[in-house]
């Protein structure tokens, strides 16, 4: 394993659910080689949660005053990444997530991704990506069990 000698790295995103009362489906953004939530880097002077919302509206097109965000619920996630324009540099990256709700499934208007999808929210949710996406889905089940009881 390389040593990380970059500074850290911020990111923040969205676990995007469609409906707050009772969260069915959430959404999911197409790479070329994998599925990912709407997140990017937190910009100088930026807060986790502006720049999750602000990642969220460039992204998807959903205007950020229709995203509300769930006050109670963040999960963070660290690892060591590489970036190609930076070498062999390998920089900490902290990343964290916040669940949030739209009204519906709106529309999206893709900028970075090939596709989106919204995907029907189960408990356990099926396996997206083993080291990152997994954890944080396991984490808001168990969030919205707790808050929203069946």
């Amino acid at each position: 394993m390389k040593k990380i000698v970059g500074e850290a790295v911020r990111a923040a995103g969205i676990l995007l659910f469609s409906d707050s009362e009772s969260p069915s489906h959430f959404l999911l953004m197409r790479h070329r080689d994998r599925w990912d939530l709407p997140k990017g880097h937190c910009e100088k002077g930026e807060s986790f949660k502006q720049a999750a919302i602000r990642e969220t509206e460039e992204e998807t097109g959903i205007p950020a005053t229709d995203i509300e965000l769930e006050n109670d619920f963040h999960f963070d996630l660290r690892y060591p990444v590489t970036y190609k324009r930076h070498g062999d540099v390998v920089f900490d990256k902290h990343v964290r997530y916040f669940i949030g709700y739209v009204t519906g499934q709106p529309s999206l208007t893709l900028t970075e991704h090939e596709s989106a999808e919204w995907f029907q929210w189960k408990s356990p949710p099926e396996p997206v990506q083993a080291e990152t996406i997994d954890p944080l889905l396991a984490a808001a089940a168990g969030f919205l069990a707790n808050q929203r009881p069946q």
